[in-house]
């Protein structure tokens, strides 16, 4: 009798293939649903160049931006200072590293402070239906006719501003608008078969939230993270501009175009044109970016 022949079996290593990290499938996911919108693939090249401008150039272009030189102050652009000197004498291109990097961190912090409350905020009330929902939304109908560039610079006049309050200050008051579309984007989920499922079997309304609506709401919400990210570095342009922006040493780029606007009539051009140009193409990118994924995601919901 001859023996049994064996089977031969696949290691644990040749029968399961690599996995790929969720994260990294995703990033590539996303990235090639964007090359069917060239603008936002645009828009996402801008965006990283000027971050990778602000944050990293610092690292190979060295300046002083703590002490002042009064001697090298408003000096024109020449191979030692690229974009010339300021009115303190600081180097104009590690100026604009720097207030770039105070611009884009105050844009991300008030654009995420902004959507995590207005998120739940809208969730609840597209949640809770009724009289509850009637009257959060009323709140927010009252809060959104109020003047938030008025309140923004009373409350910076109040008090002293820093990087992480001016951020916090922003996001608190620009959570109306993500409260509204998610609310919008609950009331068409709620409905859904899944959620009525999971109601069905017990889900307490804190775990339909983080668990059901908001995961299936992030469609709207990342797509109002790239709105608010843009809003946040105007409404800092604008509030430096008017002269309640960040005090010295910090900086940021509505500071630096008031500063040089001053300069302008006599043909310093190197203080306001290349700031106005990065504020420009920061929010210019953003906006790229959204709409692209706007609408990425409105033709995955169809």
């Amino acid at each position: 009798m001859s023996a049994p022949t064996e089977v031969p079996t696949k290691s644990a290593e040749t029968s399961t293939p690599t996995e790929v990290p969720a994260k990294s499938a995703a990033l590539r996911n996303l990235l090639r649903r964007l090359r069917a919108h060239p603008l936002g693939l645009v828009g996402l090249f801008l965006l990283l160049l000027l971050a990778g401008f602000c944050f990293l150039g610092p690292y190979f272009y060295h300046t002083d931006q703590t002490y002042v030189s009064l001697a090298d102050a408003v000096l024109p652009p020449t191979s030692e200072h690229p974009l010339g000197t300021d009115a303190n004498g600081f180097d104009a291109l590690g100026r604009l590293m720097k207030g770039g990097q105070v611009s884009l961190q105050i844009g991300l912090l008030a654009a995420v402070t902004a959507t995590v409350i207005g998120t739940l905020y809208g969730t609840i009330a597209g949640l809770a239906k009724g009289f509850l929902d009637g009257a959060m939304m009323r709140l927010v109908d009252i809060l959104l006719s109020v003047p938030f560039l008025f309140v923004v610079l009373i409350l910076s006049a109040r008090f002293s501003t820093n990087p992480i309050s001016l951020g916090l200050i922003i996001g608190a008051f620009s959570w109306l608008v993500p409260a509204r579309l998610v609310r919008g984007e609950v009331l068409s989920l709620r409905v859904r078969e899944f959620v009525l499922a999971a109601r069905v079997m017990g889900a307490s309304r804190p775990r339909l939230i983080l668990t059901h609506l908001i995961p299936n709401a992030l469609g709207v919400i990342i797509v109002n993270i790239t709105f608010q990210v843009a809003d946040a570095i105007l409404v800092v342009a604008t509030l430096g501009f008017l002269g309640f922006g960040l005090s010295y040493p910090s900086t940021d780029w509505g500071s630096q175009l008031s500063d040089g606007a001053t300069y302008i009539s006599d043909g310093y051009w190197w203080l306001v044109y290349p700031v106005g140009a990065c504020i420009i193409l920061t929010v210019l990118a953003l906006n790229l970016l959204g709409e692209a994924l706007r609408e990425m995601f409105a033709r995955q919901t169809h």
